[in-house]
């Protein structure tokens, strides 16, 4: 076991130079913490934000908030998992790195017969897109989604778990190819930005209705449509703003639209108890497994090359998830 090791650090908020590969110490598990080998980290626009300063962290850091890897040490207090298994997680900083320490309550076995490296891919995207469908609009059979970067990460992700539930799913990307990729995981129908007025394509194939939800991860380029494309009683759920913060909303602008809903969630809320991630993270990597969900890799980064990682996400170069490889 060394004694150092590679972690990507920020040691203030900057553009993606400021990700910097350094030597730290190895941590040591304390009291209900695990130490793990990290075999691969998530790359994701809340790493984006941190990094920028978008959303404030306190300096130095090693970023990444999603990973799986191999158990090595047991903390004092912990019991339910073995050196040697593998485990994923979400939430607890400091996957970009080639060892974590996290905390046990929030880790979870990564079940046989999925791949490390999907369940890394799968923690944060795959149960965003799970309490997306499931239970900040539950969809149901016939209904309609508007999702927003159907090619993306959980834009994809969406997709394959609205038809999971029988649901409609009409998609906005912004290249041809995109499009492609995204009737080939469930969109019925995709348009590209600004080609076509959303709107009036979500009350074409609803009948005149609107869509009964819109999943909107890009926000302040989007939001406007997105509230447009709504049925009545409809809800407009923006979990995501990769083109910028959304402006004050005056209330009544929602009932002009039909007495619509909106609402901000965020994963940390719906997988806040123990129950809630087990549950959450046994559904999607049980799809995985049973062959009913498919994990999109875009490309896999050494941890050197953790800023292009951010600059391809940034830039909208991207179809599905980004990984880094410590290893």
């Amino acid at each position: 076991m060394p004694d150092m090791m590679r972690a990507v650090r920020i040691n203030a908020a900057g553009g993606p130079e400021a990700l910097q590969v350094e030597r730290i110490p190895v941590p040591e598990p304390a009291q209900g913490q695990v130490l793990v080998r990290v075999e691969a980290a998530g790359v994701n626009f809340i790493d984006v934000y941190q990094r920028s300063g978008f959303y404030k962290v306190q300096t130095p850091v090693t970023l990444g908030q999603e990973g799986a890897g191999v158990v090595l040490r047991l903390g004092p207090g912990v019991s339910g998992l073995v050196p040697g298994g593998h485990v994923a997680w979400t939430g607890p900083m400091g996957a970009y790195a080639e060892y974590a320490v996290l905390p046990a309550d929030r880790l979870v076995v990564v079940p046989e017969g999925v791949k490390t490296r999907d369940a890394a891919a799968l923690m944060l995207q795959g149960m965003t897109a799970h309490y997306l469908t499931t239970s900040t609009y539950a969809l149901r059979e016939g209904d309609w989604c508007v999702v927003h970067a159907a090619a993306g990460g959980v834009g994809l992700l969406l997709c394959q778990m609205a038809k999971l539930k029988h649901a409609h799913v009409l998609g906005t990307v912004s290249t041809r190819e995109k499009a492609a990729l995204a009737r080939s995981f469930g969109a019925e129908e995709v348009m590209l930005y600004g080609e076509r007025d959303l709107a009036a394509e979500a009350r074409r194939f609803t009948g005149g209705r609107g869509a009964q939800v819109v999943y909107d991860g890009v926000g302040q380029a989007t939001w406007e449509a997105s509230l447009a494309s709504l049925a009545p009683r409809g809800m407009l759920v923006l979990y995501g703003q990769s083109s910028g913060a959304v402006p004050p909303v005056d209330p009544l602008l929602l009932s002009r639209q039909g007495s619509v809903f909106l609402t901000r969630p965020t994963l940390a809320h719906y997988i806040a108890t123990r129950e809630e991630l087990v549950q959450r993270s046994a559904d999607v990597l049980g799809w995985v497994r049973e062959g009913s969900l498919k994990v999109k890799l875009f490309r896999e980064y050494p941890l050197e090359e953790a800023a292009q990682a951010h600059r391809d996400l940034e830039g909208r170069r991207t179809t599905g998830k980004l990984l880094l490889i410590p290893g």
